[in-house]
């Protein structure tokens, strides 16, 4: 095997101090939502899920987690396990605020900005 380098291609080179995600984002775009697990398996959400696309068997306030993502790093994930309540950050959607989303039939809310101005109510 190979020794490592702190020089070089694929050397890593890391800054002094800790990083703050999201640090650009103000009041209106943060919130704390609390989770619960009413699965018998964990579920887990990963960094950039629509929050209200997110698997049935979390129970939260989906229609105020609207355009809302888990406010943790790109990349990782939050597991909740069978019958746990978690609280957790969250951090508004940015960019083009275009999800399709994971869940069949969720299409026509593809674009936040539109649902917010004319929201439609959900079919049974």
């Amino acid at each position: 095997m190979a020794g490592t380098s702190s020089t070089g291609p694929g050397a890593i080179r890391l800054g002094e101090g800790d990083v703050e995600i999201n640090a650009d984002r103000g009041d209106d775009e943060r919130d704390v939502l609390t989770f619960t697990n009413t699965a018998d398996r964990p579920i887990q959400i990963g960094s950039h899920i629509h929050l209200a696309d997110v698997n049935p068997g979390l129970a939260f306030d989906r229609e105020r987690a609207y355009g809302f993502r888990l406010d943790i790093a790109a990349g990782t994930s939050v597991r909740f396990e069978p019958g746990a309540s978690r609280t957790v950050p969250v951090v508004a959607l940015r960019g083009a605020r275009r999800v399709p989303g994971i869940q069949p039939g969720n299409a026509r809310h593809a674009d936040l900005e539109a649902r917010r101005a004319d929201p439609v109510e959900d079919e049974e």
